[in-house]
């Protein structure tokens, strides 16, 4: 069976005034249906860079993204993005920032669609504040939404680019195990972007280290954790080899950058 995404020899360079700056070297790899695969590298290296081409939102200099055989030129409702900030409409309450999606593609919403808004809010626990406005949330409840809104039209593809960055570590973790319990239910084939060597290996089924600027793949690594995913995992011999592992590479990577031709 082909891939669900295939991302081959994607390269990307900015030009800032009389500055080049090499964002990606070419960039290559796949994502099976229903995987979850995390992106991994220093900052700048061009994660955010390749999230939004593969979104269709950046073209790339070079290469190809093909989703389900087609290829990605610009935004598609087969793929939902989630950023680092929750960018809701402050004007709006939490169920019409959900159906915002469903308003842009067909004008307005059905009872269907509101029934649906309204039952991924339960999912993600925010029964009873549909009728709130973000100010009134705290940042989960409102990357809660975000979420919601984003797989409203039930994307093939969730790209999320450090979701949940700016959030405190323990709602970052109760966010984590939402994320395992919906990836589970769903079987969602999700790309996410993270600076946790933690948050990684807890969510990932592989890992893609990248390379300082200009970006590349320098590492793939297989999370192969067993039986269901929760926090506990996390204090088990095996995660902490697999962190290790994850560290290990990043280490030697950033050694080899120190270390480089000319350098001492």
């Amino acid at each position: 069976m082909a891939p669900l995404l295939q991302v081959q020899d994607i390269a990307k360079t900015f030009h800032d005034g009389p500055r080049t700056i090499h964002a990606l070297q070419p960039v290559s790899f796949t994502l099976a249906e229903g995987e979850f695969v995390i992106l991994l590298g220093p900052s700048g290296c061009g994660k955010s860079t390749l999230l939004r081409i593969v979104a269709g939102l950046l073209p790339a200099d070079g290469g190809s993204v093909r989703l389900a055989g087609e290829a990605v030129r610009a935004p598609s409702p087969d793929v939902g993005m989630v950023f680092q900030k929750t960018n809701l409409m402050p004007w709006r309450t939490v169920l019409e920032n959900v159906l915002l999606p469903v308003e842009i593609r067909q004008g307005k919403a059905t009872p269907a669609d509101r029934r649906q808004a309204e039952s991924l809010l339960q999912t993600f626990g925010l029964h009873g504040f549909d009728g709130a406005y973000p100010r009134q949330l705290s940042g989960g409840m409102n990357q809660r939404v975000v979420l919601a809104r984003t797989l409203i039209h039930e994307p093939r593809l969730l790209l999320m680019d450090e979701p949940f960055g700016q959030l405190d570590a323990l709602t970052r973790e109760r966010l984590n195990l939402e994320m395992l319990r919906l990836h589970d239910a769903r079987q969602m084939t999700t790309l996410m972007v993270t600076h946790s060597i933690a948050e990684a290996v807890l969510l990932a089924n592989r890992v893609l280290v990248m390379s300082s600027r200009p970006g590349r793949i320098v590492a793939e690594i297989a999370i192969d954790l067993p039986g269901e995913r929760d926090l506990s995992v996390m204090g088990t011999e095996h995660f902490a080899r697999l962190t290790a592992m994850v560290r290990r590479h990043i280490s030697e990577l950033s050694i080899q950058e120190d270390v480089g031709p000319g350098k001492f």
